[in-house]
């Protein structure tokens, strides 16, 4: 028989996780993993670690479903994982998913259902989305530039006269990559800047 392991998340440094590692501790787990960090964060090194030294046999509890999950598709890929990796799940407040008995299957199994819809359902609404969007005559992506543009035109004529391109970019309040889009709308001030940017120049 595996090992019993507890997991418990906090979302402030402010918040106690003291009984939930006790109820964890009263359901028999031999270690208890910590996280301080909000749910909708992605980065939890406690859990990351909880799910690497989990093996075969093993049982992982939570206090709350929503300890583990940041949302649902994200808690349903973190069980898919633990039952590929041959690791019981149960959750204490939630008793009806523990996929360690036949009837926790079958409500993870809903889950898992519920997690695929809301996923088509995204799709679905950001599909709508560019669809009207391109009706409107918008399409999704970085705006199309075009020589004649202001901008591009004072940015070509900075750095003609020798301005410096950390200069132009603060004139004009740019980042360095859409300066180089600027450039590169006229090949000819493109490749003399860039043949000055050459050691020895």
């Amino acid at each position: 028989m595996g090992t019993v392991i507890g997991y418990v998340r906090v979302s402030t440094k402010d918040q106690n996780s003291e009984s939930q590692e006790e109820a964890l501790r009263r359901a028999g787990c031999a270690r208890i993993y910590r996280d301080i960090a909000s749910g909708a964060l992605s980065e939890r090194s406690g859990l990351e670690q909880c799910l690497e030294d989990l093996t075969e046999g093993d049982t992982l509890i939570v206090w709350k479903l929503d300890r583990l999950g940041r949302s649902l598709p994200h808690l349903v890929q973190t069980v898919t994982l633990l039952k590929e990796k041959g690791v019981g799940f149960r959750s204490m407040t939630e008793g009806v998913v523990d996929t360690t008995n036949p009837a926790g299957e079958l409500i993870f199994s809903v889950f898992a259902a519920l997690a695929q819809f809301e996923r088509g359902l995204i799709r679905e609404r950001t599909q709508a989305g560019l669809d009207a969007a391109r009706e409107k005559g918008r399409v999704g992506g970085r705006p199309s530039l075009s020589k004649g543009d202001r901008k591009v035109q004072l940015a070509q004529e900075m750095t003609e006269k020798g301005m410096k391109m950390k200069d132009v970019c603060l004139a004009l309040g740019i980042s360095r990559s859409t300066y180089y889009r600027y450039l590169k709308l006229n090949e000819s001030i493109w490749k003399s800047w860039h043949l000055s940017q050459r050691p020895g120049h």
